[in-house]
């Protein structure tokens, strides 16, 4: 198995064989919240304006997403798992979109496959490596807005191709780095009340959900996220 990190959107361009995009904070941490509570489908999308325009088109559809970090205006909810971990979202579908995380979905043009990823469901996402038995493995870290890396999505990726590799990870090393790092000084800012504290706790829960997030086709061009495992009781 040939398993590559690669870094940003120019990354997300160069995946092939089954695609990995790891968004920590927050994006696909968040997906799992939602999908953990019930939603049907997630439709990623990369232009703000164009999530506009499908929440126009299909008003029971639910916008969420952020730009800066923070809750775009007309927006039901924002990028934070802390604000929808106990929101019912039963059979709803989920308009997400983001600096980041969507970026790398749309931008993986040439994977045979592309599932998301984070700390939170990460064991599951190395089992379905495991079954699925690929010749190749493309671990995309999307960072800052696709543009700068960040600690924490190279981090995720080292210890998903770690465990792929039977080495030993220390994952309290990582929290432990993590809290001190650049990116993760906003969830300790009480000014930035669209960051709260809890989203670094629930972001770093370790191996939560034992369900991957699957990118499958979807109807006029656009892509949807499917949950792939386990359902909730």
């Amino acid at each position: 198995m040939n398993i590559k990190i690669l870094q940003l959107i120019e990354g997300a361009r160069k995946a092939r064989g089954l695609t990995v995009i790891i968004d920590v904070f927050r994006a696909f941490s968040v997906d799992c919240y939602i999908f953990e509570n019930g939603a049907r489908m997630i439709i990623p999308i990369e232009d703000i304006e164009n999530a506009y325009m499908l929440k126009r088109k299909h008003p029971n559809y639910i916008l969420l997403g952020e730009r800066g970090g923070k809750k775009p205006e007309g927006f039901d909810y924002g990028n934070s798992p802390t604000q929808i971990e106990d929101v019912d979202f039963s059979d709803r579908v989920i308009i997400h979109t983001t600096t980041a995380g969507t970026k790398g979905l749309v931008n993986a043009t040439k994977a045979e496959e592309i599932i998301t990823c984070s700390f939170v469901n990460a064991q599951t996402v190395v089992n379905y490596i495991e079954l699925k038995k690929p010749d190749r493995v493309s671990l995309v870290c999307m960072g800052d807005a696709g543009i700068h890396s960040t600690d924490e999505d190279t981090l995720c990726a080292r210890y998903i191709r770690d465990c792929l590799q039977n080495k030993p990870i220390d994952f309290q090393k990582i929290v432990d780095h993590l809290r001190s790092y650049e990116t993760a000084q906003k969830f300790f800012d009480p000014e930035k009340s669209w960051a709260p504290e809890r989203d670094f706790e629930l972001c770093l829960s370790l191996n939560k959900f034992p369900f991957i997030i699957k990118a499958e086709s979807f109807k006029d061009d656009l892509m949807c996220l499917k949950r792939i495992g386990n359902k909730r009781k």
